[in-house]
């Protein structure tokens, strides 16, 4: 993992990640980056929170932490947000991006 990930920042021990969801996809996917911001696809529905509930979930299972340490910082009622995730296993992090964001693609 490149240390100037777009996408992708440290603040202190905690991960901060901005991501684009597209509610209401067929299935939970990474879609890859565009203007330096990962899209995330969701199967939940942008209504009553829903999509919000579902983020911290999925990125709780890619990353291997508590859904409880991962909070909307910026954005929860839009499209784009920005996610803090406490204390994540850097390893795990850098595993994580490099699948999402591959060196060379």
């Amino acid at each position: 993992m490149t240390a100037t990930l777009s996408w992708l920042r440290w603040d202190g021990e905690d991960l901060m990640v901005t991501l684009k969801v597209q509610p209401r996809a067929s299935r939970e996917r990474w879609m890859g980056i565009r203007e330096g911001i990962l899209q995330v696809a969701l199967t939940a529905p942008p209504v009553e929170g829903a999509a919000n509930e579902a983020l911290p979930r999925f990125l709780a299972k890619e990353l291997n932490v508590a859904t409880g340490r991962i909070r909307i910082v910026q954005g929860e009622r839009s499209r784009n947000k920005v996610v803090r995730i406490v204390r994540p296993d850097r390893a795990v992090v850098r595993a994580w991006a490099e699948r999402v964001d591959p060196p060379n693609h």
